[in-house]
């Protein structure tokens, strides 16, 4: 079951899915180690460039402005400052930069500072990442051109469930943009948020989705949902850890040339059910105390636990920082 030739039935995955937790998680730390230095985990660092007001009504999300969400609406950060804090990233091992704007889609005024962001990352020897909601294809073919290297654009939960979190966008959409970003040339990042009172069949069915798409992401981040005031999931009960580690393995196996990121949820897992993730298979993790709105383990503590664990940054494949060579 590789990249280019998608066939995970459902039956197939629920199968792995359902095995005993330790043969679970051996095939997955063995599908692993044949991808990648199981010692080694990508650092990336989220900023949020522009913050609320998002015209969505994602369920999980303090950014909408249907939710009754506190959260004031932002403009778009400038380009220097979204400069000037990845150049910190850098200096503290990120590898990969990410910018992240709460809108449902960009509009056409934005886009000149969105590709000075772009450039202005790239030459620092950084891969780059936007999640911007939908793209047309002009605008994708703008980011593509100043060098964008990946999109995040999360499919959040399975098809059955996706009406009961949002209602303002169709999971149809969702793959349409996927299928534009990535026939323009860059790489997609795309995963979801487990936690949000959907079953095991629909966090599975997310992953076949994800798995059986005509070329899987080169990034899964996986979410744990950390429930926000004043939102329609604020009060929904905490996800079961083995629940999720069970997911990260899964995922591991389906898609087993991607980085599967440990992303939003961090600041509530314990050291040891990180560590279960990481021997699950999750090799990406986001840095920095703050993940757009929600809480994220500090620096510090990353290293502390890294230290413990023998794990050390990834470095970042194929780029060179132009800063530097100037």
């Amino acid at each position: 079951m590789t990249k280019d030739s998608p066939n995970w039935t459902r039956e197939a995955a629920q199968k792995l899915h359902d095995m005993p937790l330790m043969d679970l998680l051996n095939q997955a730390q063995t599908v692993h180690r044949a991808n990648f230095d199981p010692n080694e985990v990508q650092m990336s660092k989220l900023l949020s460039i522009k913050t609320g007001g998002c015209a969505e009504d994602c369920a999980y999300c303090s950014q909408s402005a249907r939710n009754g969400s506190k959260l004031s609406a932002s403009k778009l950060i400038e380009v220097e400052r979204v400069l000037s804090e990845a150049r910190k990233a850098r200096e503290a091992g990120a590898t990969r930069y990410c910018m992240g704007a709460a809108w449902r889609e960009p509009k056409t005024r934005d886009m000149d500072a969105l590709v000075a962001m772009v450039e202005g990352v790239k030459a620092m020897g950084m891969e780059t990442c936007m999640t911007l909601g939908m793209l047309d294809d002009t605008q994708v073919v703008q980011l593509r051109d100043a060098g964008l290297d990946y999109y995040n654009h999360n499919i959040d939960t399975s098809e059955r469930y996706y009406s009961k979190v949002i209602t303002t966008r169709t999971f149809g959409d969702r793959i349409d943009t996927l299928n534009r970003v990535r026939e323009a040339g860059i790489k997609v990042c795309s995963g979801g948020i487990l936690g949000m009172g959907e079953e095991d069949a629909d966090r599975i069915d997310m992953l076949v989705t994800l798995a059986n798409l005509p070329e899987a992401p080169d990034s899964v981040p996986i979410n744990m949902l950390m429930p926000q005031a004043d939102t329609p999931l604020a009060d929904v009960e905490p996800l079961d850890p083995i629940a999720f580690v069970r997911i990260i393995a899964l995922a591991r196996i389906m898609m087993p040339t991607s980085h599967v990121r440990l992303s939003a949820g961090r600041s509530e897992m314990s050291d040891e059910m990180q560590a279960m993730c990481f021997f699950a298979g999750a090799n990406s993790i986001f840095v920095g105390d703050t993940l757009l709105t929600a809480e994220n383990p500090e620096e510090d503590t990353d290293m502390a636990l890294f230290a413990k664990l023998g794990i050390r940054p990834m470095r970042a494949e194929g780029h060179t920082c132009k800063e530097a060579a100037e």
